[in-house]
């Protein structure tokens, strides 16, 4: 029989027939085009042979006309297969069962550690954490990474430093360093303060050290403000020299805003779909369908799935797909120039110190042409231009 696939889908027979006129049954068996093969003598009175699953009724009639006995010794292929898979279907029921019970046990958070941080700090953490969505009893598939958790934590908790997060097994681990405010050193070096920049002083705080400026008085990047070389020069001490001069610097801002824009928005509709990543298999879990929107975003978190204390090459995917489009943005001239002058004040807020003021501002250069604004703003700040300057024996003030 050379179809063996056809033959192992359908089915096989071994049959034995014993008696009288063996050799006549078979032959009549081959004129009624039932097939047989692998026939094979065991003794002399009995022959073994191979029938198909669905000729067995055939053969049943025409062992009726003969003295014959017939017994059936095995069956193989599909049909017995699948019997013997239903006689035992409770034990790979109970197998699967076993393993999906396991692997969501090995999946579940069952510990969260904290180490480095004091008993109220971990307090504060760990309701961070259950805002998050970290806490025992919680299926790791539905839980951030470790970067996004990391990152979180630092940026909602203001007084650590650093925070380390490793998953080890179903045990979340957080290494903490708290932040410390450093103390004042007892006794500092002897110290100047000098200018950091040009500028026009319009105040002054001094708690050590001999002022050598005035207000509104201009002095230029390097210049001394403070000495810390106090007393006559009978009687000269060196000191460090502490405090705030305020003065009035200058800014240059160049910036160019178009009329017309384009940019990418968020409609706010998205969709979410879940799947299991085999290798690169994906077999999809939810959200079937096709995407309907015509631009948009995706963005993929994928979690592995673990058995006991390993890693298996299965992932549990989160796709999210996020619709945006295009919006044109249109200027008039004035709304042109009132956009280019908030990104200027922007920009220049984020160069200068948190305590520094912007007090005037003044647009010296406006231009208009291909499509656009051109502008250069002038602004007037007063921040603390006093810089600490180490006294070096024998250098002159």
């Amino acid at each position: 029989m050379k179809n063996h696939w056809f033959t192992f889908f359908g089915g096989t027979i071994l049959v034995k027939v014993e008696g009288k006129g063996v050799e006549r049954f078979i032959n009549q068996l081959t004129r009624s085009s039932l097939i047989v093969w692998n026939v094979k003598r065991q003794g002399t009175s009995a022959i073994t042979f191979y029938i198909r699953l669905q000729d067995v009724h055939k053969l049943r009639q025409h062992v009726r006309k003969f003295d014959c006995k017939v017994s059936f010794l095995s069956g193989q292929g599909a049909p017995f297969l699948w019997k013997r898979t239903l006689k035992n279907a409770g034990f790979f029921a109970g197998f699967f069962l076993f393993f999906v019970v396991i692997t969501l046990l090995s999946n579940i958070v069952w510990g969260i550690n904290i180490n480095g941080a004091s008993p109220q700090m971990e307090h504060q953490i760990r309701k961070e954490l259950d805002h998050l969505g970290v806490h025992v009893g919680k299926l790791q598939f539905f839980i951030d990474d470790v970067e996004t958790i990391q990152r979180k934590l630092e940026d909602r908790i203001p007084n650590i430093t650093w925070v380390g997060v490793d998953l080890n097994g179903t045990t979340y681990h957080f290494q903490v360093v708290e932040k410390n405010i450093p103390e004042q050193p007892e006794k500092q070096s002897p110290q100047n303060l000098v200018a950091n920049k040009k500028a026009v002083i319009v105040d002054m705080f001094v708690e050590n050290g001999q002022p050598v400026v005035k207000v509104n008085q201009y002095v230029k990047k390097g210049q001394l403000l403070v000495s810390g070389t106090i007393g006559n020069e009978h009687n000269e001490k060196k000191v460090a020299a502490v405090g705030k001069v305020i003065g009035k610097t200058w800014y240059k801002v160049d910036v160019n805003m178009p009329f017309q824009s384009e940019f990418q928005v968020y409609t706010g509709n998205e969709k979410r779909k879940y799947s299991l990543k085999i290798g690169s298999v994906s077999i999809p879990l939810w959200g079937f369908g096709k995407i309907e929107y015509k631009d948009y975003d995706k963005e993929t978190e994928s979690h592995k799935i673990k058995f006991l204390k390993w890693s298996l090459p299965i992932k549990y995917e989160n796709t999210t797909i996020r619709e945006n489009e295009k919006v044109e943005r249109n200027y008039t001239k004035n709304e042109a120039i009132n956009a280019a002058k908030e990104i200027a004040l922007s920009d220049l807020k984020a160069k200068i110190p948190s305590d520094a003021k912007i007090i005037d501002e003044y647009v010296l250069h406006q231009k208009v042409e291909n499509g656009k604004v051109d502008l250069s703003i002038y602004f007037q700040v007063t921040e603390n231009i006093a810089k600490a300057k180490p006294i070096i024996q024998g250098d002159a003030e």
